[in-house]
């Protein structure tokens, strides 16, 4: 085969899965919808970035990269996440995490970048043993989770201030095994 045929091979294929990822992100978004005009701006013009950066010869390192920074961030899916002493639901809203003496929530919907990493921010209640008194209330505490996912596995990490609540390893569609303060 000549050098040309092979040069236009390799662009081909490479047009053909630019167009297979573009046709992904459209069917997605088209799925779930866009979630503000902004995001669909930016969703369109990924792709019509993507596609004018087009070249006979196959990317370079930087332009991969840049490809990968412009692919549109994932929703968890609503579900349950459960392992030793945390109980993680995801919710259309956010998420509801009950812990060993405590509960807690994510602040809106959790997006995940390309390599399955989130970081949001939540409000952490501390819960003690015994009855609750008319004068106590329920004070939150400003939390951030920080995570991965990766297939059905999760890592996340839970900090107040500058304090490590702990970092916890969850498995999707598992329930959990949580210890409530009596």
């Amino acid at each position: 085969m000549h050098r040309s045929h092979k040069i236009a091979l390799a662009a081909l294929q490479l047009i053909a899965l630019q167009l297979f990822a573009a046709l992904a992100c459209a069917s997605a978004a088209t799925a779930v919808g866009p979630r503000s005009p902004r995001e669909a701006r930016t969703s369109d013009s990924a792709v019509s970035h993507l596609t004018t950066h087009l070249s006979v010869s196959n990317p370079t390192t930087a332009q991969r990269r840049r490809a990968r920074r412009l692919r549109r961030a994932d929703a968890l899916l609503p579900g349950i996440w459960g392992g030793e002493h945390i109980r993680f639901e995801v919710t259309d809203a956010g998420a509801k995490i009950d812990l060993d003496c405590a509960h807690a929530s994510a602040d809106g919907r959790i997006f995940v970048d390309s390599a399955g990493r989130f970081s949001v921010w939540g409000t952490y209640y501390h819960e003690h043993g015994g009855p609750v008194r008319e004068e106590e209330e329920a004070r939150g505490e400003r939390v951030r989770l920080t995570g991965r996912v990766g297939g059905s596995l999760m890592k996340l990490t839970v900090t107040r201030g500058a304090t490590q609540v702990g970092t916890y390893t969850l498995t999707r569609d598992r329930e959990a095994r949580v210890v409530k303060c009596r």
